[in-house]
């Protein structure tokens, strides 16, 4: 397995596999294990029904008792429009198929909308955990607007059968004070219920993007994970990050030289290690995102991601397009390949 990795990551294989962080040590972090609920999540104020859908999560799946976490997200037919997710491969736009990935892939979970999982409920809620995303950003508004918007209840998650609900706040928008009130009183009903919350802290302001683009900056997104945790999320989703000084560049917020001088490098894993101190310094599992399809390089590029987040001391990988928009067979292989990953013993934190 581990010679595959080494394939995969060709060049890049002795800087991602070998690197030694000594910014943030990993001896202070939380990391993921078979005992990760009963070490870490017991001692919070979550009840038995969050922990006993919290551990249906982590017990699923290929990876189920490791820790680690391998999620399917397909929202992208209300986030990035049906045609633009579903046309590469039209079989998705069928909701059995999106769950029958997702169970095939040897996934933890399924992360959707409430008309997929609602549609297939019946048959499926009680084969792998539903993770019902409540919220979203639609692109049929002319012009097109950046909002995350109600589209359901937690109740209608709660009588589906689902095992957790997911949330978007755009940090950063105009809208962001509204959304954070919103999915925290949605997140604490869904904890009254049992349910365990998943939260997409993307950042979103025009603004942020000047010489670089800093909505993937280490310190912007992780100061939005801390505010993710905050609200209790039970597991925070991100994107990878790619650059640094967000906060220096844009001249706005506060931050402190030592994040840049002590808690980062440049390198992949320490900025991607700064986004898991701000998760409680890993008491809150960090998923980051698979990134969009590219074509031919996809699978070399899942499995950087999963070198890069397991490394850093994250909990897995949430990857969507990667997979669903290429032959169901393929996509079962890319998944199994991100799994692999965190199932390979010699790829350790770094």
């Amino acid at each position: 397995m581990i010679d595959h990795i080494h394939e995969l990551l060709g060049d890049r294989a002795d800087s991602l596999l070998n690197h030694t962080c000594t910014t943030i040590p990993k001896e202070i972090l939380h990391l993921p294990g078979p005992d990760f609920i009963d070490r870490i999540f017991v001692h919070s104020d979550r009840s038995n029904r969050v922990l006993s859908n919290l551990n249906w999560l982590y017990a699923m799946g290929r990876l189920g008792g490791s820790g680690y976490l391998s999620i399917l997200p397909v929202d992208q037919g209300i986030e990035h429009s049906a045609g633009a997710s579903f046309a590469p491969n039209p079989i998705y736009f069928d909701p059995e198929n999106i769950v029958k990935l997702a169970i095939e892939g040897g996934c933890n979970a399924v992360a959707s909308t409430y008309g997929v999982l609602g549609a297939v409920a019946r048959k499926y809620a009680h084969k792998i955990p539903f993770v019902v995303k409540i919220n979203h950003n639609e692109l049929l508004t002319y012009p097109n607007k950046f909002d995350q918007i109600m589209f359901g209840t937690i109740d209608q998650a709660f009588d589906m059968g689902a095992a957790a609900v997911g949330a978007t706040i755009y940090f950063g928008s105009e809208e962001s004070s509204r959304q954070i009130q919103e999915v925290s009183e949605a997140f604490a009903y869904a904890h009254e219920l049992g349910l365990t919350t998943v939260l997409w802290c993307y950042l979103r302001n025009s603004a942020f993007k000047t010489d670089k683009d800093y909505h993937v900056s280490a310190d912007m997104t992780g100061q939005a994970n801390h505010l993710g945790v905050t609200i209790q999320a039970d597991i925070i989703k991100q994107k990878m990050p790619e650059n640094n000084g967000g906060y220096n560049r844009l001249k706005f917020g506060k931050t402190h030289t030592k994040v840049y001088g002590e808690l980062t490098t440049d390198h992949p894993i320490d900025l991607t290690r700064y986004q898991v101190a701000n998760c409680y310094m890993g008491r809150i599992g960090l998923i980051n995102s698979g990134g969009p399809s590219s074509g031919a390089s996809d699978l070399a590029e899942a499995v950087q991601t999963a070198v890069i987040n397991k490394r850093a001391g994250g909990s897995g990988l949430i990857s969507g397009r990667k997979a669903f928009q290429r032959p169901m067979n393929e996509g079962v292989e890319l998944l199994n390949a991100i799994q692999d990953v965190y199932l390979e013993e010699k790829v350790t934190v770094a």
